[in-house]
């Protein structure tokens, strides 16, 4: 009897690969919630939408998309980066950026979530 090996396979939404490592899948995560930030991006920029229901729509769409089923992923410290770099990404393209001052006078970026 012959099995067949793989490298990669999608299997019950989530990408098995012959490592056992997460990164690809993470990454095809990261991409889901790219597509679900631009197929909902006329919400996003719309200033009819108050910016405390921007940030349900991003919760509830970008971010269940991005970590569905992270409760069994073991992440490494660049696996944690490119998670919170992609949540930075997408909530300042949703709230912008803005320009404050901190407690030592130099400008600094952050986002201008829930004002």
């Amino acid at each position: 009897m012959y099995l067949e090996q793989f490298q990669s396979h999608k299997y019950l939404g989530s990408t098995v690969n012959s490592d056992n490592s997460v990164e690809e899948e993470i990454q095809c995560r990261i991409t889901l919630g790219n597509k679900a930030y631009y197929a909902n991006q006329f919400l996003f920029k719309s200033r009819l939408v108050s910016k405390k229901s921007n940030f349900k729509l991003y919760w509830s769409i970008i971010r269940s998309t991005v970590t569905d089923g992270c409760d069994v992923w073991v992440l490494k410290e660049t696996i944690k980066n490119k998670l919170m770099l992609f949540q930075r990404k997408v909530l300042r393209k949703i709230f912008g950026p803005t320009k404050e001052r901190d407690g030592s006078g130099e400008s600094k970026q952050t986002m201008n979530w829930m004002n």
